[in-house]
């Protein structure tokens, strides 16, 4: 059976500590989408380290890890990525695996990231300039280069090819990029990458569930990003919901089990784009300060607001989600009143309905207000020890969301997770 983790807001929702967390009762934790835009954050012996391509449970030693075929690959920052995690565990490529049919990130698709971006101007849709949005376009154009092609004595042909293609669009752009200096560390970073353990993951996955495996698959950015039901156009350039599952791993819908859906206790969103309880003031700051949103990949500072309920149920419905997860719940430890947005005004009329589109629809969100705690969640070490009055915002969550809570985070250690009976 493949349980299924996943954001259920615009990314950054904790996801790495929680398959952290949970990959001591999996075999296999497998990546199935994103690219090293993602920035999955651990705290391991008291280090912070951020993971951008490489699986959540590879600090475990009975886990094998897969970054299977959904996802792009940029060779350096793998190789980068692999190197500092070495560093610390030694025997972590004994547990990397690497989908013959993920897509590569060449130094032209960084170029026409960073050039098609600022041809955009104030409408710019926020990208990290990592060149995922281009290479997710060679897939879908079927121009792409895939991990098997670099074991291919063509593979430098293919290269050349889809480079003069890039070169050709780069012309249109005003914005020129030196990514001819990238390409001596990307075919260094293409040899090393060959040494690594490269599999047909759908056969590889099939093994391992005939012998009965338990697999998580681990999912990057959030699901209101995804390309089809995220806010469109500003979103990533893959399927983050649950559906992403099978076509990023090459699995069946009828091994799917369990569905996991992280939200924090609050919203964040980092780059452009609709974001109807975000909150431009002192208590956005104060949020924004409490929690630390910076990202964990670029820096960039994250837009913060209220918990929007009418969005998190939308996700929750899309994924099926079966097990709920609130991260960073002791932020709100600091605030009185705390507020959610449970509904929106839209044309004068009341809706808990997201719009089709939120980019050209003006939104009022309509809040339930609920006074704050009077002792710090922080400092607990089970949910029985909460607050009666936290307690009863969790109930409210849930019956507003029709799925259970499963787990509170309640501070940025591997271990504080509040589970709820």
């Amino acid at each position: 059976m493949i349980d299924v983790l996943l954001g259920l807001q615009w990314g950054d929702e904790g996801k790495g500590k929680i398959v952290d967390y949970l990959a001591k009762s999996y075999d296999i934790i497998a990546r199935f989408q994103g690219g090293p835009n993602a920035g999955h954050t651990l705290y391991v012996d008291g280090k912070k380290v951020v993971l951008r391509t490489i699986p959540s449970g590879v600090f475990h030693d009975h886990c094998l890890n897969l970054i299977g075929n959904g996802v792009v690959i940029d060779p350096v920052a793998l190789q980068g990525e692999i190197e500092q995690l070495v560093a610390i565990r030694p025997d972590v490529l004994k547990r990397l695996f690497v989908a013959h049919r993920a897509h590569l990130i060449l130094p032209t698709h960084r170029a026409l990231d960073a050039a098609s971006e600022a041809a955009k101007g104030d409408e710019k849709i926020g990208s990290t300039l990592k060149g995922i949005g281009p290479a997710y376009m060679d897939k879908t154009g079927r121009n792409g280069l895939r991990v098997g092609d670099i074991l291919s004595k063509n593979f430098k042909a293919k290269y050349d090819k889809l480079v003069q293609k890039h070169t050709d669009m780069l012309r249109q752009y005003n914005h020129q990029v030196n990514w001819q200096e990238w390409e001596k560390d990307f075919f260094a970073a293409v040899e090393y990458l060959k040494s690594l353990q490269i599999v047909n993951a759908e056969y590889w996955l099939e093994g391992h569930l005939k012998n009965g495996k338990k697999i998580l698959a681990e999912g990057a950015q959030g699901s209101m990003l995804d390309i089809d039901y995220g806010t469109y156009p500003f979103v990533t350039s893959s399927n983050t919901i649950a559906a992403g599952v099978c076509n990023g791993l090459g699995v069946a819908p009828s091994h799917i089990g369990d569905v996991y859906g992280i939200t924090k206790a609050y919203c964040t969103r980092v780059g452009s784009g609709p974001f109807p309880t975000e909150l431009n003031d002192a208590t956005g700051a104060q949020l924004r300060e409490i929690g630390h949103e910076f990202g964990a990949v670029t820096g960039r500072e994250r837009r913060c607001g209220w918990i929007d309920l009418v969005a998190l149920r939308y996700t929750v419905m899309l994924s099926g989600v079966t097990k709920l997860i609130m991260t960073k719940a002791d932020v709100l430890d600091h605030f009185n009143p705390i507020l959610a947005g449970t509904a929106y005004m839209v044309d004068g009329k009341e809706t808990n309905e997201l719009p089709y589109d939120l980019c050209d629809t003006d939104i009022t969100p309509v809040y339930k207000t609920f006074a704050g705690w009077d002792k710090p969640i922080s400092s607990c070490a089970n949910f029985e020890e909460t607050p009666q009055v936290f307690k009863d915002y969790c109930k409210f969550v849930e019956e507003y969301l029709g799925t259970k809570i499963a787990f509170v985070s309640n501070g940025t250690g591997r271990e504080q997770l509040l589970q709820i009976p």
